[in-house]
């Protein structure tokens, strides 16, 4: 991360509000899961029923955002522990829900107790420690070693003294595949066979427009996950250095190689035209008006939301060329909260092996534990709305080719400039090199503005 000055830090943590009301919708994640672990042996199950009873009671509000199944665990928890209320509130759109958090924060007043924090706005709120409690107070460094490193760290000051929160979910991305439609146009339907036959770019392209060629469909499902998939595998940066913050990405190749790459398929026809998060989008996944979705593990929870007539029809293989990593969350404890022993009780528990298990299996959150990848209980599970394959398997090995990069602090304004240039050659048929243009001048004026 970039190292902050002590005067930038405060200042950072008094423009909290107008600096987060500015940013774009995200797209570094989505849905979340947990992680978090008392020990790699820990248990799910909570302290005997009734150990709490005469505990004072505790009301705590969770403000949790995308498919998870957080209330679920909630209501285990608060089964087992009858002095703990919590009452949860699910927000759909990322930049709302952070937003709101910062208009609490500023006002100094209406904040949760616990609040999901998305990987896309972690810096923003490291800016603002003072508004958090520390979780290595609570104990969190107790934990530590449980988790991947490199995931912790994302919510760590730069000395380590400081943690914000507990790591959740990686998205490690992956090729989500409609097996009927690749065995209609003459495809291998077995993951490998699917796998081998699109293991590079250029040859992604070409099955992609001999498939549309041959049965009329599309075959990637919109332009910007297709972008996604080849943005995250940049090495070590996307559009911001890591040593200044400058805006670097008219210079990274992978970037421009992720727009080419769209166009392409936009100017080919294969990538449809509808648009993420869209009902349309979820109704193409039901009807199989496109073959295929590129996204992370948590993606798994949308298609079998999205898709409910189309179980047993969806496998997962590798993308071309390695993988990238789109989102993940923490669980953060506004110092607003008057109860954070409590609080930090619960999302410890919340986040640990077995239920970062459960938040697999139930919504295909893939968990930052890395002790679960090699546990039967993980490799083994079948999932029958992919045809019974074992898809821990699949989300292991690309979280294994995943490249962690820096995203930096403008990264999703600037994401959305390159969205919507995208967008405009899509609808408006508008001219690319002229798009990419805009988009790198607009990227440049944000970055001068900081």
């Amino acid at each position: 991360m970039k190292k902050t000055k002590n005067l930038a830090l405060a200042l950072v943590s008094i423009m909290l509000m107008s600096s987060l009301a500015a940013c774009g919708g995200s797209n570094n994640g989505g849905n979340k899961s947990a992680e978090g672990n008392t020990g790699n042996n820990a248990s799910s199950t909570a302290a005997p029923a009734g150990e709490g009873d005469k505990a004072e009671k505790v009301e705590l509000s969770f403000w949790t955002l995308g498919n998870v199944n957080y209330e679920e665990l909630a209501a285990a928890y608060t089964k087992e522990h009858p002095n703990v209320t919590i009452k949860i509130q699910n927000t759909g759109d990322q930049t709302a829900h952070h937003n709101n958090l910062t208009t609490a924060l500023s006002a100094g007043s209406g904040a949760p107790d616990i609040f999901q924090l998305e990987i896309g706005f972690m810096e923003r709120f490291l800016g603002a420690q003072d508004k958090f409690y520390n979780l290595n107070d609570l104990g969190a460094k107790d934990i530590q070693a449980n988790y991947l490193d490199w995931k912790w760290k994302q919510a760590s000051s730069i000395d380590g003294s400081f943690q914000l929160g507990l790591p959740t979910d990686i998205g490690p991305t992956v090729v989500y595949y409609r097996t009927d439609l690749a065995e209609a146009a003459g495809l291998p339907s077995d993951p490998e066979g699917f796998g081998a036959a699109i293991d590079t770019w250029d040859k992604f392209a070409t099955v992609a427009k001999a498939f549309k060629d041959k049965t009329g469909k599309y075959f990637s499902d919109l332009t910007d996950l297709t972008y996604n998939a080849l943005r995250d595998q940049s090495a070590d940066e996307i559009y911001f250095s890591k040593a200044d913050g400058s805006f670097i990405g008219d210079t990274n190749p992978q970037v421009k190689k992720a727009y080419d790459f769209t166009v392409k398929g936009i100017q080919e026809g294969w990538i449809s035209n509808v648009m993420l998060w869209s009902p349309e989008w979820g109704q193409g996944m039901n009807d199989g008006s496109f073959a295929v979705v590129m996204g992370p593990a948590w993606m798994a929870g949308n298609i079998k939301s999205n898709a409910p007539d189309s179980s047993g029809k969806w496998k997962i293989a590798q993308l071309p060329e390695g993988a990238g990593n789109w989102g993940g969350s923490f669980i953060t404890l506004p110092k607003e909260g008057k109860h954070s022993k409590e609080a930090y009780d619960f999302i410890q528990w919340l986040v640990n092996k077995d239920n970062q298990l459960e938040s697999f299996k139930s919504k295909g959150l893939m968990p930052s534990i890395p002790a679960l990848y090699e546990d039967p209980a993980f490799v083994d599970f079948k999932d029958d709305f992919f045809g019974g394959q074992q898809t821990a398997v699949e989300f292991g090995k690309a979280a294994n080719r995943v490249k962690p990069v820096y995203y930096g602090p403008l990264h999703d304004q600037t994401d959305t400039f390159f969205k919507n240039a995208l967008k405009n050659v899509l609808e408006k048929k508008a001219d690319p090199a002229k798009e990419w243009d805009d988009a790198v001048k607009q990227a440049k004026t944000l970055a001068e503005r900081g």
